[in-house]
């Protein structure tokens, strides 16, 4: 196996030739650009089963790696915590999403609702190393001076401050937010008024701020957020109605229909099945409804919702294909880590949340319901027009696995992740072992060549990031970055789980579960259909014990009995300063 360093110095070389602009004392270490789906299922693209048509992901999963196995968590701002400190998001400000916040958790350590001081962020860390750092896109780790992306060390950044936005104008895509923040650096802007559309405005900012100091010759991270697809589901209308037809089946065929194409990719052991109970959760907005009892009018609606879904990230795919293009034209595609993952699993929430908010979503927006169309749903998707896709088309989303964003099932913590590092990462290759997203962290401090941070930086006592390096991984030297001795406790929402090589212990709430903790073999039976508990009472037992020892160590602080996510949010919208 050839040395890492001496691979790298061969890429800078390359990079050096190809950009003769460039000083001589070039820095060669590689680029890093990550690129962050939000909401977006396992099997949405189409290197993991999707009849979407994403060849720009797809030629990233050829030319690179591919994980099976990569897990989460299962809501937008803890996850995106972890992946920026390597830290577990219940230490670093975000123990709960602050949307759907339990009340007694307001006020404790851990649960600032952003991004701490107790972590030093990763663009920070490479920022003080030499890199040069950007953001766009999605921020979701506080949004008041102090907490924004410059102020945890982007160079450059355009940011939206909340969980989503309408992605055609400024406004709010939900009640609970009085406003949406935009930063550009370190001041407060308005969107532009004309031409914009949020992935593609994201991806040219980015462009624009790579190319700015080019040829000075430093290495970037570059930090993509797209909004894409997160609700409401919005998308130039050319990329929806390519998908005419394509969804005139229903919610169950196309699970099945992309579970057998997982298996054809060899992603899944063909003796994987469906979850058959899925549809029949007792908590309504979350049940699958049956395609053939439905009439007429509502499988055109319930068809177009998921062309639309399909449009967004059909564009977000070309969009992201623009900036591996600008890579390969300026000559530095060869000296780039890239790594595409999701924040979570799909999302099954679909309009009225509450009747509570019936009103303001019909204030905001020209159609919404069903009603609003008149059985013309060819607007969808368009400016002034919400839509959001329900728990059927979701559950379609989340193949193999089952359930939704939230809770600590596969279909809400098991992503795509790809990464494509030229001369490092053989193309084409998979791994199927667990991973994690606080892995991530120490493997770009070790592309850079920059030390672990802690326990203390620039003179404040901080959390080390205690995530493991994919490097030996990467570099085909082993098969797992996480064996037996290496398990990962989580929580988030009352739902919690227990990684450990091939076993998870998960324990969820009502709907999807009772309390009662649960074992499975996620490499088997991603579908999590096969509870093993009753068979290995002592690994139970075990990982049990482990749990409660990561949860006094997390500071973790339970949800109350009664707790609903959703009903949180209303809660949460009347409480005086929360957003």
């Amino acid at each position: 196996m050839v040395p890492l360093r001496n691979i790298l110095a061969v890429l800078g070389a390359s990079a050096l030739s190809t950009t003769a602009a460039l000083a001589d004392s070039e820095d060669t270490r590689p680029n890093v650009l990550i690129l962050i789906a939000d909401d977006m299922g396992f099997s949405d693209v189409g290197a993991f089963g999707s009849e979407i048509e994403t060849p720009s992901i797809d030629q990233l999963a050829d030319d690179g790696m591919l994980f099976t196995n990569f897990h989460v968590g299962a809501s937008c701002s803890p996850t995106r915590t972890m992946l920026i400190s390597g830290v577990d998001n219940h230490l670093a400000g975000l123990g709960n999403m602050l949307e759907i916040q339990a009340d007694n958790q307001f006020g404790k350590p851990g649960y600032e609702g952003h991004l701490n001081d107790k972590v030093v962020a990763l663009p920070r860390l490479l920022r003080d190393a030499g890199y040069h750092t950007y953001m766009t896109g999605k921020w979701h780790l506080g949004h008041e001076p102090g907490t924004i992306a410059y102020d945890r060390g982007f160079e450059k950044s355009f940011m939206l401050g909340e969980s989503g936005a309408d992605n055609w104008v400024e406004q709010p895509y939900a009640p609970f937010y009085t406003r949406v923040h935009y930063y550009e650096d370190d001041k407060l802007v308005s969107l532009p008024t004309d031409d914009y559309f949020s992935s593609d405005f994201y991806t040219q900012t980015m462009i624009d701020y790579i190319d700015s100091n080019l040829d000075d010759g430093k290495p970037f991270l570059a930090w993509v957020g797209y909004q894409a697809v997160h609700y409401p589901h919005q998308a130039p209308k050319e990329f929806i109605d390519k998908y005419d037809g394509v969804y005139d089946e229903g919610f169950e065929a196309l699970r099945v229909s992309r579970l057998e194409k997982q298996k054809e990719l060899g992603l899944i052991s063909p003796n994987v099945e469906l979850d058959p109970e899925f549809a029949k959760t007792s908590y309504e907005p979350w049940q699958m409804p049956d395609w053939e009892k439905l009439n007429d009018e509502e499988k055109a609606f319930n068809a177009r919702r998921m062309q639309t879904y399909a449009g967004m990230l059909d564009n977000m795919d070309v969009n992201i294909g623009r900036i591996l293009s600008y890579l390969d034209e300026k000559g530095i595609a060869d000296n780039t880590i890239v790594i595409f993952l999701a924040d979570n699993g799909p999302d099954p929430n679909q309009l009225p949340l509450s009747e509570a908010y019936r009103d303001w979503y019909k204030a905001h927006y020209d159609k919404v319901y069903i009603e609003d169309f008149d059985g013309d749903y060819s607007d969808m998707g368009q400016q002034g027009v919400y839509a959001d896709y329900g728990p059927g088309w979701a559950a379609a989303a989340a193949v193999p696995g089952s359930y939704f964003k939230t809770f600590s099932t596969e279909g809400g913590l098991r992503v795509p992740l790809i990464v494509k590092f030229p001369g490092v990462v053989e193309p084409g290759s998979q791994v199927d072992k667990f991973t994690f997203v606080r892995d991530i962290v120490p493997t770009l401090l070790e592309v850079a060549g920059v030390d672990v941070p802690g326990p203390v930086y620039d003179g404040r006592e901080i959390y080390t990031p205690d995530g493991i390096s994919m490097m030996p991984v990467l570099k085909g030297e082993t098969e797992t970055v996480r064996d037996d001795n290496n398990p990962v406790g989580y929580e988030l929402a009352g739902s919690s789980a227990v990684f450990q090589g091939k076993y998870k212990l998960m324990q969820n709430l009502a709907p999807k579960g009772t309390g009662e903790w649960e074992l499975f073999d996620i490499e088997a039976d991603p579908s999590e259909l096969h509870n093993l508990a009753d068979q290995m009472p002592e690994r139970v037992a075990a990982m049990q014990a482990y749990f409660e020892d990561y949860a006094k160590r997390v500071n973790l602080v339970p949800v109350p009995e009664g707790y609903n996510p959703l009903e949180q949010t209303v809660v949460n919208a009347k409480r005086s300063g929360a957003h």
